[in-house]
């Protein structure tokens, strides 16, 4: 049995984490800090566990084999890596940390202590996204010339989002690097590396963090990425839409169908939209992160995509402070 620390219940999907290791058969909940103790205390009791008022003391436990981490974003480096030296291993929410360079810190500091760090990228393992892949491989779009990827809610106008994620400095930043990382990361998967990254902020509400965002990935070969989010909408749809010099494909517009056109599948006969099928989603990045302790694996893969998301949510907030793109090759490692 993995004995599991919460580490913050400041996320919105905090949880979420917790019913996961709570029914997980081989992960169970065995301490909690939070940095709001009030906080911490109250999830403690509803669980029966220890409530830690101090972090290190929490991590001195040898009965504790791991930490889920939400807390807030600004904390991540110190949390991280201070979790890594007294070898446990890590889930966290995305972002892993807003910059490259404490990105980077937290995964040498995973490397050097041997524990499996996992980030929660959750779309990456969604059957829609297999599917698209498949499509790519196949080459029914030609040469990609734009991504388009769009998350946004109402959590701005309705209320029910905390007030704390539209804290500046907790949050290290608003609707892009909130719900934006789910677009982001995978206008990076479907299109690769970008070149350079330019971003525009909209403030609807008034908060200290930007409520309406859009990011452009731009690419030298002349293909752009486009990443949509906000908190200001109340009926937008998650959209994922793929333009090729031989096709196009569609999903989420709005029904959760997937549907292709290409040249190549009319020059087959399939003439018109065809519908694709969706395979099951693939084992969460929470059991992927179980599987890897058990198995002594690291999740490889993920750690490079949550390098890459952080990348160009920092060349994004970059961009919008300074009112012009950004190469990626500008960010210190």
């Amino acid at each position: 049995m993995i004995r599991v620390g919460m580490v913050s219940f400041w996320h919105v999907h905090a949880n979420d984490y917790a019913r996961q290791a709570e029914e997980h058969p081989d992960t169970e909940i065995a301490a909690v800090w939070d940095e709001i103790p009030d906080r911490g205390r109250k999830e403690a009791e509803a669980r029966g566990v220890p409530f830690y008022e101090s972090l290190d003391e929490l991590l001195k436990q040898d009965g504790i084999d791991a930490v889920i981490v939400d807390a807030p974003t600004n904390m991540h480096r110190e949390v991280m890596v201070k979790a890594a030296a007294a070898g446990k291993h890590i889930f966290t929410e995305k972002v892993v940390a807003a910059t490259l360079h404490e990105a980077n810190e937290i995964v040498d500091a995973a490397k050097k202590a041997g524990v499996v760090l996992t980030v929660s990228l959750p779309r990456l393992n969604d059957g829609y996204t297999e599917a698209i892949q498949q499509v790519l491989a196949e080459g029914l779009l030609g040469k990609l010339t734009l991504v388009r990827v769009r998350l946004s809610h109402n959590g701005a106008l309705a209320g029910w989002l905390p007030e704390h994620f539209f804290d500046a400095e907790q949050c290290q930043g608003g609707a892009l690097i909130d719900l934006g990382c789910h677009p982001m990361y995978l206008t990076r998967l479907f299109l690769g590396e970008p070149d350079r990254v330019s971003a525009h902020y909209g403030y609807v509400t008034g908060k200290d963090v930007e409520d309406n965002a859009v990011a452009v990935l731009q690419y030298d070969n002349g293909a752009l990425g486009l990443v949509e989010a906000g908190f200001v909408n109340s009926c937008s749809p998650f959209t994922i839409e793929l333009q090729g010099t031989d096709g196009t494909l569609l999903y989420g517009t709005p029904e959760s169908r997937m549907l292709v056109r290409s040249s190549r599948l009319e020059a087959q006969g399939a003439g018109g939209w065809v519908e694709r099928d969706i395979p099951a989603n693939r084992p969460s990045a929470f059991h992927q992160w179980v599987s890897h302790i058990q198995q002594g694996t690291t999740a490889d893969a993920n750690i490079h995509m949550a390098l890459e998301l952080t990348r160009l949510m920092e060349a994004a907030n970059l961009s919008v402070r300074r009112s012009r793109p950004i190469r990626l090759d500008e960010l210190q490692p």
